[in-house]
């Protein structure tokens, strides 16, 4: 009996451990497909087929036209939005399937994202693998989601009265909740994962969060340069319309509507956000290692600052080859893969979540 009894909190360790992974893995999975997401909801827009379906069946609207009849109609209702009037007048249907294909599989990828979400969720929930404190994070996220899916029908039907694309307001906000829930489902993964170190000084691990705000603003605002189409003018750089700080940033009256409505300040407060993105990244860096050393948080910090570069690498060769299709979605990837990394370095910094086990010890 007392050797059973010795062995009974290594048994109860190894279950919570278990199940941290069975849980951890699944949120990556989702990771992925949320990553996915974002990428077609880019390609969606930069091929300008968001609005290609003009109606809003969550349930119905999963299955596609079927016969010629359906394409038929689907395309007629297309035809009386302004989109269609303005821009893509004399279409042929072969054309519009292609932007309807586009749009349909953004929105099957999403109610995908649903689904991947909330049945493991019940499942993990059912047979008590959910650790507690964790269920309601994971139930906040869900309902994130389930607001997304209302945003972005509120961002199409912002293209379907009075103009030919989507408000960019709403493009910028579409974009940046889905940042959001990417980022919540990252931190709580990475919160789930063995931690080869002790949490960094609260210096280092508010700087990490504060580069992962930053870079939810820099995407934020990237969503309103893609809403205004704001980087296919100045294709310059470091100058910008010749000048390091251009003229006629605040021509727009009330002045705050240049930082939203105005192509050229958008786009220069996006290259100011990129700066700062990365004088930040390196002050970080070089403190961490001042403060801390060889270990793997400061390895991380060096490998941050490198995505970093990179990032506005690829954002100035976009800009200068006028934003082609192929390195917009590159631009838009490396973004994901740096907020991600960054998110996964604070929590990193942070240290990992005690075990159930520990904690009953500890109580």
């Amino acid at each position: 009996m007392a050797a059973i009894t010795a062995t009974a909190p290594y048994a109860a360790r190894d279950r919570d451990l278990r199940n941290r992974a069975l849980v951890r893995g699944w949120l990556y999975v989702v990771v992925l497909v949320l990553f996915a997401l974002v990428l077609v909801g880019g390609s969606t827009r930069l091929t300008g087929s968001g609005l290609s379906i003009t109606e809003w069946k969550p349930i119905h609207g999963v299955i596609p036209p079927l016969n010629d009849a359906e394409w038929q109609e689907e395309f007629q209702r297309y035809q009386q939005i302004p989109q269609y009037t303005e821009i893509n007048k004399g279409m042929s249907l072969q054309e519009f399937k292609s932007i309807f294909w586009w749009e349909w599989a953004h929105r099957i990828l999403a109610r995908s994202v649903g689904v991947v979400f909330a049945l493991p969720l019940l499942f993990f929930w059912a047979t008590r693998r959910i650790e507690r404190g964790l269920g309601l994070k994971l139930t906040g996220i869900l309902a994130l989601g389930g607001l997304q899916g209302a945003i972005g029908w509120w961002m199409v039907a912002s293209g379907l009265v009075d103009r030919v694309s989507v408000s960019q307001y709403r493009l910028a906000t579409h974009l940046t909740l889905a940042a959001l829930i990417f980022t919540a489902t990252m931190a709580v993964a990475r919160g789930l994962a063995p931690h080869s170190e002790p949490a960094a000084n609260r210096s280092t691990q508010r700087l990490a969060g504060f580069i992962v705000f930053l870079t939810l603003i820099q995407i934020y605002l990237g969503g309103l340069v893609a809403g205004l189409h704001a980087g296919l003018s100045y294709n310059t750089w470091p100058l910008m319309d010749g000048k390091l700080i251009p003229s006629d940033l605040l021509l727009l009256k009330p002045a705050w509507v240049n930082f939203f409505e105005n192509p050229k300040t958008v786009q220069f407060v996006h290259r100011l956000g990129a700066y700062t993105v990365f004088l930040v990244a390196l002050w970080h860096m070089i403190a961490t290692w001042r403060r801390q050393p060889g270990t793997t948080h400061a390895r991380r910090a060096t490998l941050l600052f490198a995505l970093v570069v990179v990032q506005a690498s690829i954002g100035i060769g976009t800009l200068l080859t006028q934003v082609p299709l192929h390195m917009a979605l590159t631009h838009q990837a490396i973004a994901l893969v740096l907020l991600g990394f960054a998110t996964a370095h604070w929590r990193g910094t942070k240290g990992a979540y005690p075990l159930p086990t520990e904690i009953s010890v500890r109580s």
